[in-house]
């Protein structure tokens, strides 16, 4: 998979994402680091879905309740429910590093949180395709945590696509999941294709967060 190599120093908070020769090199081989680790695994399904009389969302495995998503939604008529991991070999490689080497630790962290974006972009154009056969257009990936669409809906997705034995997904108590550079999103499909597609930073209203993008293009 290509990795953008802004993204991560758009995480690492290097400000117009110019980095010196060293950080350059460092992330270089992390990169190298994560591809050893690494082992990508996505799962999806689709679902029909309908917008019940309280406005909830009825996924028929689920329904929720979120305006943004709702939004994000508009004019589907099924969603795609999908869940994609880096796998336990990025964590093993995070913790130990974390112990012997901070620096790289953090630099780990950028970029095994940039892999998993550009994962995730590699596995939903492959659904896209798939989609467009059937005359359907996908709208951009929408994550629980994403504005109002509460992070406690993991549970629930990752339920009606048994992650953990299907990519090896695990929930905490407090909805976080294990392996950590894991992503689970909802993804709807309509007749109607739309001329944006933007996802992450532009789907999310948290204007205050560390790691927004500074411009939103």
């Amino acid at each position: 998979m290509m990795v953008n190599l802004q993204e991560i120093y758009r995480y690492l908070g290097i400000m117009g994402n110019r980095p010196d020769d060293a950080t350059k090199k460092l992330v270089g081989e992390c990169l190298e680091e994560l591809e050893r680790a690494a082992k990508p695994r996505s799962f999806s399904r689709s679902f029909p879905m309908s917008v019940l009389p309280d406005g909830s969302l009825d996924f028929t495995c689920f329904s929720v309740k979120s305006e943004d998503l709702k939004k994000n939604l508009k004019g589907c008529e099924e969603v795609i429910l999908f869940a994609a991991t880096l796998g336990a070999g990025v964590d093993l490689l995070l913790r130990r590093y974390t112990r012997l080497e901070v620096s790289r630790a953090v630099v780990l962290q950028a970029a095994a949180a940039a892999m998993i974006e550009a994962y995730c972009d590699e596995k939903n154009q492959e659904l896209r395709i798939e989609a467009k056969k059937r005359g359907l257009f996908l709208r951009p990936r929408f994550s629980p945590g994403y504005g109002d669409f509460s992070v406690s809906c993991q549970r629930e997705l990752c339920r009606a696509l048994s992650a953990e034995k299907t990519v090896g997904i695990m929930l905490t108590e407090s909805f976080m999941m294990n392996p950590s550079k894991s992503v689970t999103a909802v993804i709807g499909a309509g007749r109607e294709e739309l001329s944006c597609a933007k996802s992450g930073c532009e789907a999310c209203r948290k204007q205050d967060c560390l790691y927004r993008r500074n411009e939103i293009q």
